[in-house]
C-alpha cells in the first residue's frame, strides 16, 4: 500500500501488510484458494468450498480499509455505484479472493463456518441480528468492522465494543 487513502488507518494496513508478509513463506501463491483437509466432523469438513488462506484473509481487510468513504446505496454492489452491507462484502471477496459469497445478509449469516469473538482474524465477517441477521461487515483487525451501514451514510469503520454495536447480537463466520 504505497499511497495511503486514509492516514489515520495507516497503522492498521501496515499491520496486516506485515502480517501477510510474516505468513507469505507458508501461504499459497496470491490469488490462488488452499484447500486444506479439516478434521472430520468439524463445520469446516462439511463446507463444499476450500477455505482463504491467511494472506487472503488480510489481503480482504486491506482493501476493505480502502472503500471507507464510498457511498451507501441500497442494492449497490460497486465503489462506482455505492455499497449496501452485503454488495461491499460481495465486491471485496470476489475481487480479493475470487469467491463469490451470497447476496443477502440473511445467505451471509449461513456461509462458510461459524468463529468464536476470541478465534476472529481479519477477513472474517461479522452478522448481526437476533434471530434473522439484519447486518454484516467485514473485521479488520483490533477488535473493528468495516461496513455499509445506511441509507445517506458511507462505508465506514467501526470498533465491535462501541456503544451501539455492543449491544447486537453479532455473529462471526468464516468463509
Amino acid at each position: 500500500m504505497s499511497r495511503c487513502l486514509f492516514p489515520r488507518f495507516a497503522h492498521m494496513a501496515a499491520a496486516l501488510g506485515l502480517g501477510a508478509v510474516l505468513v507469505g513463506c507458508a501461504a499459497p501463491p496470491s490469488g490462488s484458494v488452499r484447500a486444506s483437509a479439516p478434521a472430520a466432523g468439524s463445520s469446516a469438513a462439511r463446507m463444499p468450498y476450500a477455505r482463504l488462506s491467511p494472506e487472503q484473509s488480510s489481503d480482504i481487510a486491506i482493501h476493505a480499509l480502502g472503500l471507507v468513504g464510498t457511498p451507501y446505496r441500497y442494492g449497490g454492489n460497486t465503489p462506482d455505484s455505492g455499497f449496501d452491507c452485503s454488495g461491499l462484502i460481495g465486491y471485496v471477496y470476489t475481487s480479493r479472493a475470487g469467491v463469490a459469497p451470497p447476496r443477502t445478509v440473511a445467505q451471509l449469516s449461513s456461509f462458510g463456518a461459524d468463529v468464536d469473538m476470541a478465534d476472529l482474524r481479519t477477513g472474517d465477517l461479522v452478522v448481526f441480528g437476533q434471530g434473522r441477521a439484519t447486518h454484516a461487515g467485514i473485521y479488520v483487525g483490533e477488535g473493528r468492522f468495516v461496513h455499509a451501514p445506511s441509507t445517506g451514510g458511507t462505508v465506514r469503520l467501526d470498533h465491535l465494543q462501541s456503544r451501539h454495536w455492543a449491544r447486537q447480537n453479532a455473529r462471526f463466520r468464516r468463509p
